[in-house]
């Protein structure tokens, strides 16, 4: 995929430069009624960010789960024109989501699979939402597709998969190069509290900050976003 010149560059954020239109509110209600932990603040934050990003590229989150962030994002994309979506999930459910655990919903386990199965609810959520077109969806590990990736650029990444602090970790180190200058990185479930919440996006987050190639574009509830320079 051919990589386009971003519309700006440097220290200038097109966070602040853009005004995005305001995505339907049919849509939204959509996207908050899918399962998922994404707060409404977080998702219109990557609407926004994806309505302007993808004009130059595509965006690729990690962890779609039913839909919920895939929903704000792919409608950035649908309104901009341009750029989609690349979605990837095994859609096996992460560690804490299966039986017996604290996050495990009875209603995305498969009897027949004998697992989680996250699929058939993503792609309905996708489809009543008339963005099955702005959406392709990779159903692989992250760190697997990621040695593989050979699509070019990327506008903006969204890594929202496993939360242990080598999960976090190798989603960074292998995506995050590909961002193209402009481009933007978010992380959710950034809580500098312990208390309130898990600290591996955290700490990567915090790392990733420091280095002079990111600029600080904001912590929006838990969405954390820095801007390739």
């Amino acid at each position: 995929m051919e990589m386009t010149k971003p519309l700006l560059s440097g220290e200038e954020s097109n966070v602040a430069s853009m005004r995005p239109e305001p995505m339907r509110r049919e849509l939204v209600q959509r996207a908050m009624n899918a399962k998922g932990f994404l707060a409404e603040g977080e998702g219109l934050k990557l609407f926004e960010l994806a309505q302007t990003a993808s004009r130059n590229a595509p965006c690729l989150e990690i962890g779609s789960y039913c839909g919920k962030s895939s929903v704000f994002l792919a409608e950035g994309c649908r309104v901009s024109g341009r750029f989609g979506l690349f979605s990837i999930d095994h859609h096996r459910g992460s560690e804490e989501q299966q039986s017996g655990q604290p996050f495990f919903d009875p209603e995305l386990y498969d009897p027949s699979a004998g697992r989680i199965n996250t699929i058939p609810h993503f792609l309905r959520n996708l489809e009543q939402s008339g963005l099955l077109d702005w959406v392709i969806p990779i159903l692989g590990e992250s760190a697997r597709v990621a040695r593989n990736w050979t699509n070019g650029g990327l506008s903006l990444i969204f890594i929202d998969g496993g939360h242990s602090d080598d999960d976090v970790t190798s989603d960074y180190e292998l995506w995050s190069p590909h961002i193209i200058p402009g481009g933007y990185l978010c992380f959710h479930d950034v809580y500098p509290d312990p208390a309130v919440g898990g600290q591996a996006p955290y700490r990567v987050f915090e790392q990733a900050r420091m280095l002079e190639k990111w600029r600080f574009a904001g912590l929006f509830g838990s969405l954390g976003v820095l801007e390739r320079k």
